[in-house]
Parts: structure tokens; C-alpha cells; sequence
């Protein structure tokens, strides 16, 4: 990834969505080229020149300094996931650190067995699915009998065309899978497999590219999800992604359901049957 091309491109399409009167500045009578605002606008709410603030947006400027950086994140009004994007894409490391390959520890395998009664499973860089509990593999998809290489959640979302009718509001989680994405592509600018993984993204998917050029970002914490199960129905879910002390990589998500819903009657009777399929 070009860090300076996705800076200038992350900070305009950033300023382009803040109207002035969003941010107190007087108006001035000046025609607008484009949306948004203008360079020495963003310069004047982050207390740098313009002339820096263009050198910064062109990636001429350096490392700023962190006083700088939350000043840009303030002006643009960056939320916190933008703010961690502005910053890794400030960052000029010194060196290409290896990405190595992940692995679960048996810890969090054993939990995932323990978490019998929900779907849960655990993503490691770029989306990748790295184990997944049994139910998970009933609601979403069976990543166990897919390929290694191919046992990942925007793989799974964007490509297979079942994930479209299973996903409830499918567009939304496809969106932010994306923006997931790039929140990592700026975190990992070198990581071969993350370049290989937008390629074919962009190749295959009508509608990454858009959603990627949008450069939103996006760090799952909690939220709501809906299936269409072909065997039980419809199933609601409010889930929570945390991080395992010890590796920030890794993302433990629960898919939570409210005791005595339908939903959790679906779930016993999914498990029992699949229970019953695999002693067959």
C-alpha cells in the first residue's frame, strides 16, 4: 500500500464530508470548487499553515508530532477508529516488520468449546477465521471444510452468494467488513496476503471497490446481527468482539442471545440437530 497516496486520499475524503457551518467557521463568500472543506479551512482548525497542512495531505510533511495529529483528528472530527487510521498512516515505521503466521492458543479453543450454546468464533488479521465454534459454523458457514487460504469473513460475506441470503441486511455488514479492512491495510501496509485479499475483492466483488474508495474504517466492538437460518428461521444477535489479553491480532466474537427468545429456542433445536447429524 502506498501510505502517502492513502493519506491524501483518507484526509480528502475526510474534509470533504464536514461542511463548514458544521464546524463554526464564519462563512466567506467564496465559490466552492468542491464539497466540504478547503485545505486552509483544515489548516486554520488544526493550527497549522496551509503550506504544511498541503505538504502533510501530499505525504511531504514528515512525521508530525502527536500534538498534531490530534489536532488534524479534532478539525476533521474524526471518530476513534479514524483517529487510530490517521495515526498508523502518519507513522513512517523504520523497517518492514515479517507478518507472521497466527495461531490460537489451546485456551481459547477450549473456551470456544465451553461456548457451546452461541455461535463464537476467533479472527486474526484481514478477517482471517481462525477457529470457530460448532454453531458458528451452522449460522455463518462450515469455514472448516473450506480451504485455509479461504477461511475468511469478507471472503465469506462478499463472495459466496449464500451469505447474501443468510446475512440479514446483508449491504451494511458487507460495508463494514470493508471498512474493517482498511482500518487493517493502514495498520499492515505490507502484508502480502491483505494486498492478494483486496485484489481478489476487487476483482470479484461488484461492490468492494466502491466501499473501498469510500476509505471508511471501522473497528467492530458490539452490535446486532440477523440470520436466515434454511432450517430454523430467523435468528437475532447481539454480539461482542473482544481482544484476548496477550494478542491484539486476535478477536474473540460472541454472537449473545436473550434467554427464552426465539432465537435461543432456535439454537437448541439447531444444536440438538446437528448433534444428532453428526452421531449418524
Amino acid at each position: 500500500m502506498d501510505r502517502s497516496r492513502e493519506l491524501a486520499d483518507f484526509l480528502r475524503t475526510r474534509r470533504a464530508r464536514i461542511t463548514p457551518d458544521r464546524t463554526g467557521l464564519p462563512a466567506d463568500g467564496r465559490p466552492r470548487r468542491v464539497p466540504g472543506l478547503r485545505r486552509d479551512e483544515v489548516a486554520r482548525l488544526a493550527g497549522v499553515s496551509t503550506e504544511y497542512y498541503t505538504r502533510l495531505e501530499q505525504g511531504r510533511a514528515g512525521n508530525p508530532s502527536p500534538e498534531v495529529t490530534e489536532a488534524l483528528a479534532r478539525a476533521l472530527q474524526l471518530d476513534p477508529a479514524e483517529r487510530e487510521h490517521l495515526t498508523n498512516l502518519l507513522t513512517r515505521p523504520s523497517r518492514h516488520a515479517p507478518i507472521s503466521p497466527q495461531r490460537v492458543r489451546p485456551g481459547l479453543r477450549l473456551m470456544l468449546q465451553t461456548l457451546d450454546h452461541v455461535p463464537a468464533f476467533i479472527l486474526g488479521r484481514r478477517t482471517d477465521v481462525l477457529a470457530a465454534n460448532r454453531l458458528a459454523r451452522e449460522v455463518l458457514t462450515d469455514f472448516d471444510a473450506l480451504p485455509a487460504t479461504q477461511r475468511n469473513l469478507a471472503r465469506y460475506y462478499l463472495l459466496d452468494p449464500e451469505a447474501r441470503i443468510r446475512t440479514g441486511d446483508w449491504e451494511r455488514i458487507a460495508a463494514e467488513t470493508v471498512a474493517v479492512l482498511r482500518l487493517e491495510a493502514g495498520r499492515y501496509p505490507d502484508d502480502r496476503r491483505l494486498a492478494e485479499l483486496v485484489g481478489e475483492l476487487t476483482l470479484r466483488s461488484p461492490e468492494f471497490g466502491t466501499w473501498w474508495n469510500d476509505h471508511r474504517v471501522l473497528r467492530r466492538t458490539h452490535g446486532a446481527k440477523h440470520y436466515h437460518h434454511p432450517l430454523v428461521g430467523e435468528l437475532h444477535f447481539e454480539y461482542e468482539s473482544l481482544q484476548p489479553p496477550g494478542d491484539p491480532d486476535q478477536t474473540l466474537c460472541v454472537y449473545n442471545v436473550e434467554p427464552g427468545s426465539a432465537t435461543a429456542d432456535a439454537l437448541r433445536l439447531l444444536t440438538s440437530w446437528t448433534a444428532s447429524a453428526a452421531s449418524s
